[in-house]
């Protein structure tokens, strides 16, 4: 074991922070987000312990979602600041030892982008063919729908050229061509422009509908895994440690086809919505079972791959891989009124708000997040505890502004306080009046302070990023225990989901005394037998962090 050598692979010990730039800090009082404002944040996230930010899209858009509907791949969105102060945060970032990665959103472009306005002019059009057109919807073509609220169909009917077009998600982002040569030089492009402006790599959006080809008439020259192996080489070759993160919110065996063969040469990590819904049932039954479950469920991924662990983005929580009957339980208690759900298949809440303000409940939830086998990603404002805001529509509920203090409204000017913080102003218990980043910098028993601790401690602890994990068996079905080996480091983390104190006994596989164990997070008590049995003592909703040495 060299611990130098971890550095190439960076990614796999990183805390992750993603956040929206529109709703992060505005620097110049104009009501909206931007690089000027992030920039002066740079040294609060710093002390947070964050070590890469991601970037939700920044780019100029048709802003229909929220940046997700892209007018110009190579520029800023004049409201968030010019590339010269892009290029400025990412200075400072760097400064500051913290790397940058960004959406990487090519699915699919904004129905006013240049390029697809050219390709609907007319059927002669040079870049008619950068875009999916069929005279008719394709017979046994599937109509799964991303957004059944809004949409009906994946095919649109353009009435000027009188042929339909393919859009996956809404009718105003019709998807690109992957199948045309030309299509996939221009994306590839794109992400060699933003590495050499300084990205350290993309999280990558919608993969699987990416590399979908169902509905392109023209047969593609390559297999859609062969090109993003493609695009895995040429960021090596551009930036031999950039990243790219997945988006692959499918079952286990079908993500793991993503990260490529045994060697690993297509993504290097993929976000888990897996575990991050086992985590939610998990929660919600205060029985550790689920996770359990799911933990020896995970495919053995590449040596230098890893998974990306979450426990709220910036959509829905989805609940897609459950079951009816537990999504439904899960409904029932973290989100029982029709307006706290979203496609039938998730929920619009964040964190604080499903667990009721439980301290102790939260703080454990973050420590398991952190515990578990890969990098850690946090969505802006869950280090101070933010609420949702049931009032804005949709998925854009969790993505209300940045609380920074009670005196800023959120740190935004009144209008955009209007428009996006108002309902949670009026609420004691959930505006920027009783949480906020200023009050919680100076209260050292704080979630922000808890928070930091947090992540000095798992960065302290690579094994967790490196090692090889096991579960240690539990006769309590609330707590779950995961030892790490690497090397001659060594540790145990436990946690307990449920509200009451447990006492939990067993075995590790070498014979430690109490004196090799060393606390770095939690608190109770310890015993170890001449045996090797183990007795700790966890509090409701309590957690252990244990070295061993």
């Amino acid at each position: 074991m060299d611990i130098s050598q971890t550095s190439d692979l960076w990614w796999k010990n990183a805390v992750f922070y993603c956040l929206d730039v529109e709703t992060f800090r505005d620097g110049n009082g104009d009501g909206t987000g931007d690089f000027r404002g992030l920039t002066d944040r740079i040294d609060y996230l710093a002390g947070l312990g964050v070590t890469c930010i991601w970037l939700m899209p920044f780019y100029p858009t048709a802003n229909r979602d929220d940046g997700y509907d892209i007018l110009d791949y190579y520029a800023v969105d004049p409201r968030y600041g010019s590339l010269g102060d892009f290029v400025e945060f990412l200075r400072t970032a760097r400064d500051r030892g913290i790397r940058v990665i960004a959406d990487l959103v090519v699915n699919h472009t904004s129905a006013e982008h240049p390029w697809f306005q050219a390709s609907r002019s007319d059927k002669s059009s040079p870049l008619r063919d950068w875009y999916v057109w069929r005279e008719a919807i394709p017979e046994g073509a599937s109509q799964s729908l991303v957004f059944p609220d809004k949409e009906t169909s994946n095919w649109e009917l353009d009435k000027k050229t009188g042929e339909y077009y393919l859009h996956r998600f809404y009718n105003h982002q019709p998807d690109l061509n992957i199948a045309n040569p030309d299509v996939r030089d221009e994306i590839r492009k794109i992400i060699g422009f933003w590495l050499e402006l300084g990205l350290s790599g993309f999280r990558v959006d919608a993969v699987p509908f990416l590399l979908e080809t169902e509905g392109i008439a023209q047969a593609m020259d390559l297999d859609p895994h062969d090109w993003l192996r493609n695009l895995r080489s040429f960021l090596g070759r551009r930036r031999g440690d950039a990243l790219l993160m997945g988006e692959v919110n499918l079952e286990y065996e079908a993500v793991r086809e993503f990260y490529g063969d045994s060697g690993g040469d297509e993504l290097h990590m993929c976000l888990n919505f897996n575990l991050n819904q086992a985590l939610a049932l998990a929660l919600v039954r205060e029985d550790a079972g689920a996770l359990m479950h799911n933990l020896r469920a995970m495919p053995t991924l590449p040596k230098d791959a890893a998974w990306a662990n979450f426990i709220r983005n910036h959509d829905e929580w989805s609940l897609d891989k459950l079951t009816e009957a537990e999504r439904q339980e899960v409904f029932q208690a973290f989100g029982p009124k029709p307006d706290m759900q979203l496609f039938g298949r998730g929920l619009r809440r964040r964190l604080p708000t499903m667990l009721d303000g439980n301290q102790a409940r939260l703080r454990m939830a973050y420590s398991l997040m952190f515990a578990l086998p890969g990098a850690p990603v946090l969505f802006y404002g869950e280090e101070i505890g933010m609420a949702e805001n049931l009032e804005i529509e949709g998925r854009m509920s969790v993505r209300s502004p940045m609380q920074w203090s009670d005196r800023e409204n959120g740190g935004f000017s009144e209008a955009a306080s209007d428009a996006l913080c108002r309902p949670l102003i009026r609420s004691r218990k959930w505006g920027p009046s009783a949480i906020n980043v200023r009050d919680q910098e100076r209260d050292g028993g704080s979630l922000l302070i808890w928070m930091e601790q947090l992540i000095r401690h798992r960065r302290e602890m690579p094994e967790i990023a490196f090692g090889k994990w096991s579960l240690q068996p539990i006769a309590d079905p609330a707590v779950l225990a995961v030892s790490y080996e690497w090397g001659d480091r060594r540790s145990l983390l436990v946690h307990n989901l449920d509200s009451s104190q447990k006492q939990v006994s067993f075995q590790m596989a070498s014979r430690p005394d109490k004196a090799s164990f060393v606390d770095r997070l939690g608190e109770g008590g310890i015993d170890v037998r001449a045996d090797g049995t183990i007795t700790l003592v966890l509090g409701g909703y309590g957690y252990r962090w244990l070295g061993l040495i």
